[in-house]
């Protein structure tokens, strides 16, 4: 499921939703999340998002750090930083303090760029951020 490179390890994932589940709904959560599978609605985390290849989001995501390999059709705000990969699809506005895109990823939104002033020392910041296949 995860390579070595991963940043954040399997041990490390609070909330996982596997690329054969399904969500529907709003998900408030401490930790790091991982999505593979498909989710509809708000997502409110005190932490790291991770959204797979597999992953699909329909829905506005407010957390941390988000690593996004999937697709994403919502609003972003992410107090720390927004990484797309190269297989990322986003569309929607984002609101970040720390903007990383890869070549080939999509991203069709507006961006504002924020101060993050915000320092929680029991949040791990993501260092090497690529994500597994699933």
């Amino acid at each position: 499921m995860f390579k070595k490179s991963d940043s954040i390890p399997s041990e490390k994932v609070d909330t996982f939703i596997g690329k054969n589940s399904s969500f529907e709904g709003t998900l408030h959560a401490e930790g790091t999340i991982r999505i593979d599978g498909t989710f509809k609605g708000d997502l409110h985390i005190k932490g790291n998002v991770i959204i797979g290849e597999e992953g699909k989001i329909t829905g506005n995501i407010d957390a941390y750090n988000i690593i996004l390999s999937g697709s994403i059709e919502g609003n972003i705000t992410a107090s720390h930083q927004l990484k797309i990969n190269a297989t990322g699809k986003l569309y929607g506005d984002i609101q970040v303090s720390s903007f990383v895109v890869e070549e080939k990823a999509i991203f069709d939104g507006t961006c504002k760029m924020k101060d993050s002033n915000i320092q929680d020392k029991n949040i791990t910041p993501l260092k090497n951020s690529k994500t597994a296949k699933a």
